[in-house]
């Protein structure tokens, strides 16, 4: 399929006309959480905006996943560069959930604008994770994803990485078409397979203006060659209908147990055998500084227990046996203990353990976990198990601490930000401290109520 968003395309009339000219049947919403894939900013606005909003307003949760930041749309454009859109684009993602359902969370992968084929096996790892997150009963969680058959690679590759995962898991799925309505007749839809989602009153006037969000896309950049709108007026009718159209596609469970795997330990191994500091944990000003911000997060001048996940050379780990009666310091790279160890020296309050996470947990309850820079190495299955251990072993009034890279690395399983959407969409987690920057995502985690630095010391 081979077509131009410049194109006149096809009339919203057509369209209106093959509808009136069928009856279709509504789509079952009766769901708990709804977990909507885009492939790129505005994906999930123009095609499903009304079902966000129906079923948050239905008291379900919504969890909103966007592969790409859509940096490459205007890739003439003589005033905006991919990152001055990469930043726009994600700042109109928020501004349109605000409009439709503000409570939804949003993971932002960051993938290439036009590459997820070369990441689909990494993209379909990351929405398995943060499906497992739902929580509520897997037949009542419902996946949407852009339409395989929608003209454009990365739907397509978007479409079938979401679906795989539902099968996989035996969770409910449905597409959503974009550019089909522009390209396309009413020879070209499925008709045998397409279910609606009537939009009432209030759900339209959200989604009108959460359309109104995406003026990058919806507007000119500006007057110049290179920067005419992607999506037209006439494009956006198409999405101002009554009602929005998803597609059934076979939901036939495929679980396959082999689905995917952590990182091997085969890999660090030869990172540490390469080079005995591989991420330049004592070199560089950059991983100096994060340690900085996260011995500051903590809310607690002291902790009696404390486990730190992935201890690696034990840099961090010398910084946190200052603040911690016992300290439990967990890695499975022997090379890595090792210097950990000349590190450490005699330090009494610290006990280094070789051991594979999350199989191999570390014994006792703790009232301070480190979780920094190695949830991304674990599969969705070991998240999951590696998130459940964390709050079993976590005292009534710990902290959890997590932080990661947040820029893309395909030999990871899961991203930065996909660890830490698993993290706060934990019924048993709240966020007492977050720090967010381009580079990465710190937050602090307790159970609810939990209660601000203020409040704990006495000071409101």
């Amino acid at each position: 399929m081979t077509f131009s968003h410049l194109d006149a395309g096809t009339d919203e009339e057509r369209w209106q006309a093959a509808f009136d000219a069928r009856r279709l049947p509504n789509a079952d919403l009766d769901v708990d959480a709804l977990v909507v894939v885009s492939a790129h900013p505005d994906d999930e606005t123009l095609g499903v905006a009304g079902l966000m909003h129906t079923v948050a307003a239905g008291g379900g949760r919504v969890i909103v996943v966007v592969a790409t930041d859509g940096e490459n749309s205007h890739p003439a454009s003589p005033t905006h560069t991919p990152d001055d859109l990469r930043s726009v684009r994600r700042g109109e993602v928020r501004e349109a959930l605000d409009k439709v359902c503000p409570a939804a969370s949003v993971a932002f992968l960051g993938h290439t604008d036009g590459g997820l084929d070369a990441v689909q096996t990494r993209l379909t790892g990351e929405i398995e994770a943060l499906v497992r997150t739902v929580g509520s009963p897997r037949s009542r969680t419902l996946v949407v994803s852009p339409w395989t058959g929608d003209g454009h690679r990365d739907h397509r590759i978007a479409g079938e990485a979401a679906h795989a995962v539902a099968r996989h898991l035996g969770v409910r799925y449905r597409a959503y078409p974009i550019w089909l309505w522009h390209w396309g007749t009413a020879d070209d839809p499925p008709w045998g397979h397409i279910e609606l989602v009537p939009l009432d009153a209030e759900a339209r006037r959200a989604k009108t203006e959460a359309l109104g969000a995406h003026r990058s896309q919806t507007a000119a950049l500006s007057a110049a060659p290179g920067d005419e709108a992607i999506v037209s007026g006439r494009m956006l009718r198409h999405f101002t209908r009554g009602f929005e159209t998803l597609i059934r596609v076979d939901d036939d469970p495929a679980r396959d147990e082999s689905w995917h795997g952590s990182t091997p330990e085969e890999h660090f191994a030869d990172l540490y055998a390469r080079r005995p500091d591989p991420w330049g944990f004592e070199t560089r000003w950059y991983e100096e500084r994060k340690r900085a911000v996260l011995l500051a997060s903590l809310p607690r001048p002291q902790y009696a227990r404390a486990v730190e996940l992935g201890s690696a050379t034990g840099v961090l780990t010398a910084q946190l046996a200052e603040r911690c009666d016992e300290l439990v310091a967990v890695d499975f790279a022997e090379a890595a203990l090792e210097t950990a160890r000349g590190r450490l020296g005699e330090r009494e309050n610290v006990e280094l353990v070789r051991a594979t996470l999350p199989a191999e947990w570390p014994a006792g309850t703790f009232d301070l976990i480190v979780m920094s820079e190695v949830g991304y190495f674990w599969d969705a299955p070991d998240l999951e198990r590696a998130i459940a251990q964390a709050i079993a072993s976590l005292r009534p009034d710990g902290h959890l601490v997590a932080c990661h890279w947040r820029h893309p690395v395909d030999t990871n399983p899961v991203s930065g930000d996909g660890v830490h959407i698993a993290l706060r969409t934990q019924q048993d987690l709240a966020v007492v401290v977050r720090h967010e920057e381009d580079d990465f995502l710190l937050e602090v985690f307790a159970r609810p109520p939990a209660p601000s630095v203020a409040r704990e010391t006495g000071m409101l």
